[in-house]
């Protein structure tokens, strides 16, 4: 998958183990935008056919509905929801299982909005 990971789960150690299953993996650091605003992570990821992926539930279900109201499209938005939980929370090692398991499934990922907790 060519995945465009947002600032709240683009750690090291993650983009390590995504990259090593064999996705591209793009960062906002990679591409000068650390910090920006979830429209401008979701522009770049359209914009290079990137599926994004964030913590950042409510936002992203929002640029998605705004997307869709419009007759846009995207390459897909995969939201990672946290319990603040450390039990229930997903670890890099569920992330990347999850990813598998979506990309995997043969499901839609553009257009749609996918909660990754739910492919563990």
């Amino acid at each position: 998958m060519n995945l465009y990971l947002d600032d709240d789960v683009a750690k090291g150690s993650l983009i390590a183990r995504l990259r090593r299953a064999g996705h591209q993996v793009v960062v906002p650091a990679d591409v000068k935008l650390s910090g920006n605003w979830d429209p401008r992570h979701l522009l770049h990821a359209v914009q290079h056919s990137l599926v994004l992926v964030s913590k950042n539930h409510d936002d992203f279900k929002d640029l998605h509905l705004l997307v869709q109201a419009t007759n846009g499209r995207h390459p897909g938005i995969v939201v990672i929801r946290a319990d603040n939980d450390p039990h229930r929370d997903m670890k890099d090692a569920d992330i990347g299982r999850a990813l598998h398991n979506l990309d995997r499934a043969a499901v839609v990922i553009a257009n749609e909005f996918h909660i990754l907790n739910h492919w563990r």
